[in-house]
């Protein structure tokens, strides 16, 4: 139904898609969706409504059109008598007119499109940036109430298949603190957004899948398009669980890493959500994003790893190992 939300808000459906649109928009299974994208195409075209004020028409434009249409077509064709239009009399041949008059409507067109163009895309920007926004309040929800309960944030075992950043994931939904498929581990646009079916694992799936193809799958997509830190390993190698200090310079979770670890690749504009320990959450840009000796995705080593001190810290992806 979303490809026919355009001709909904248009009114320029027929009676039967119309229903089946305003159907799918009271069903509870799809109705969120649908809604956010009607609401952005309504944000979208807002800017449009100063300009539905009907315009008159040029002097003469009908007759001018018919007499185009005319030279167009032919006599044997079109067995009118052309009308006899001012410029025709002052020796301006019609056709001339009526290029003149298309050329004026495509310059307008092309002005309105660099009008319109930059008003429709900073909508779905920041539609983009408030459900991140959103997301992450949730994740930051969901993190304090586990860390408040089991005094440590989810943290990934010191060894064996299971020991991955994203195991936050599933850690959150087995302790239902997160729906498994709401979307809320999913960046508007990205690859896990428009395959449509991203679903978190639970703790006990993962473990019934150990040793088949489908666990290397769930591994590389169950903490959805976040990082997750990788604590940090004491002097004597073990790692640390991720305690609860509230520190309000520590990241917790941030947009994945893409395979370089240099930067992700979730906002075509650069920008990178981390969200802290205290619960606070900042956006930064690729070019501010590693500050000075604490690279967000590798540990003072260079490696993505677990951090070497308590203030080493390192976003991994979902199937990086500390």
């Amino acid at each position: 139904m979303r490809e026919h939300l355009v001709g909904y808000l248009f009114d320029s459906l027929d009676e039967a898609e119309a229903r089946e649109v305003e159907a799918a928009l009271a069903d509870k299974l799809q109705s969120d969706a649908m809604r956010r994208d009607l609401e952005l195409l309504k944000r979208a075209v807002a800017p449009l409504a100063r300009d539905r004020a009907s315009l008159p028409a040029p002097a003469g434009l009908a007759s001018r059109t018919l007499a185009f249409v005319a030279a167009q077509t032919g006599p044997e064709t079109l067995p009118l008598r052309r009308p006899m239009t001012p410029a025709r009399e002052a020796g301006a041949p019609a056709s001339g007119r009526a290029w003149l008059d298309r050329l004026l409507m495509a310059a307008s067109a092309l002005a309105a499109c660099i009008l319109v163009v930059p008003l429709v895309y900073d909508a779905i920007t920041e539609s983009r940036a408030r459900r991140v926004e959103r997301n992450l309040q949730r994740v930051a929800g969901a993190l304090h109430g586990y860390g408040e309960s089991q005094r440590v944030y989810p943290t990934p075992p010191d060894g064996g298949p299971l020991s991955r950043a994203g195991l936050y994931a599933p850690t959150l939904v087995s302790d239902h603190r997160l729906l498994a498929d709401d979307g809320t581990l999913v960046v508007p646009d990205s690859d896990l957004a428009r395959r449509g079916s991203f679903r978190i694992p639970t703790i006990e799936e993962l473990e019934a899948a150990q040793g088949t193809p489908r666990f290397d799958e769930l591994i590389r997509i169950m903490g959805g398009d976040f990082g997750y830190t990788l604590s940090h390993r004491c002097a004597e190698g073990r790692l640390q669980p991720n305690e609860n200090l509230r520190r309000a310079t520590h990241p917790l979770l941030a947009d994945a890493p893409a395979e370089c670890c240099e930067k992700s690749d979730n906002h075509p504009d650069g920008f990178h959500y981390i969200l802290f320990e205290d619960g606070h959450f900042e956006r930064r840009h690729v070019d501010f994003l590693h500050q000075e000796g604490d690279h967000l995705y590798r540990n003072r080593e260079g490696k993505v790893a677990a951090g070497i001190d308590p203030d080493d810290t390192v976003i991994g992806g979902s199937h990086h190992q500390p």
